[in-house]
């Protein structure tokens, strides 16, 4: 059974599988084992992934864990140039300016007071023309630019066009500014976290995991970290450490996208 529109949707899948939750579905995709088009119904599932998932809720439903499925997956997908290590994880994003300490003085070479001043105001006023426009989206990479070319010492800004790099998959670019952001100030959240998802992206795993935490020494509560680092520890067969982080999603998020997984995870260590 497809769709009206000639898809196989996520609710086909999942009708004609009954082993396989949409959170598992979703998993999958992290991984890169199935790489649905997106259309306006939602996510729509080619041969290839239909035979992916097929595999997969026949193994789940001889009671193998998820885990073990997943990981031969990969190993017989693995060094496919087709392979896709992204995990879409929606950027953090700065949305409120604290006082940070920068050089004010010409004889430092740093901003004016009127400089800085100009460059907060373009920086709230791009921060609030963000949404998924493209349209929009270019008016708020120029005014970051112009915020940036004020005072370059905003590192609000530096996060945030960082963001939009990412979003266009301009990972180095987005690497770049993030790693600049850090550089200016180290204690942001969000330029570690994001960073992480770059590097992930990258399947620089290892660099990953220790941006990863990087960012949850800043905010040990951020349930959406704690996931996606378990991610990368599933894909650095690093079990053990992945899961205090799939416990700690479960105690933050009980009622999140990805609880019920977290708890499958755990319990099948």
């Amino acid at each position: 059974m497809v769709s009206d529109a000639g898809e196989v949707t996520t609710r086909d899948v999942l009708s004609r599988y009954p082993p396989l939750r949409e959170d598992q579905l979703r998993y999958l995709e992290k991984w890169g084992l199935v790489q649905p088009a997106r259309t306006p119904s939602g996510r729509s599932y080619g041969f290839a992934d239909l035979a992916v998932i097929r595999q997969t809720a026949a193994a789940l439903a001889a009671g193998r864990p998820l885990r073990v499925v997943v990981r031969q997956l990969d190993a017989e997908r693995h060094g496919q140039l087709t392979f896709d290590f992204r995990i879409e994880a929606t950027p953090a994003r700065v949305i409120a300016l604290t006082p940070r300490q920068r050089p004010v003085s010409p004889e430092t070479g740093g901003p004016s007071n009127s400089d800085i001043s100009r460059a907060e105001a373009l920086f709230l006023e791009g921060s609030a023309l963000e949404s998924d426009d493209p349209d929009q989206a270019e008016r708020a990479e120029a005014l970051y630019r112009r915020a940036l070319e004020a005072d370059p010492y905003l590192v609000a800004a530096l996060i945030n066009l960082g963001n939009l790099h990412y979003a266009r998959n301009r990972l180095a670019e987005a690497l770049a500014l993030y790693e600049q952001a850090i550089a200016l100030a180290p204690d942001y959240f969000e330029a570690h976290y994001n960073r992480a998802n770059v590097l992930h992206d990258a399947a620089r795993f290892d660099q990953a995991a220790d941006s990863y935490d990087a960012a949850l020494a800043l905010d040990p509560d951020h349930a959406d970290a704690h996931f996606y680092l378990a991610v990368t520890f599933e894909k650095l067969e690093r079990s053990a450490d992945a899961r205090p982080h799939w416990e700690q999603y479960q105690r933050l998020a009980p009622d999140g996208a990805w609880a019920e997984l977290a708890r499958e995870f755990t319990e099948n260590f």
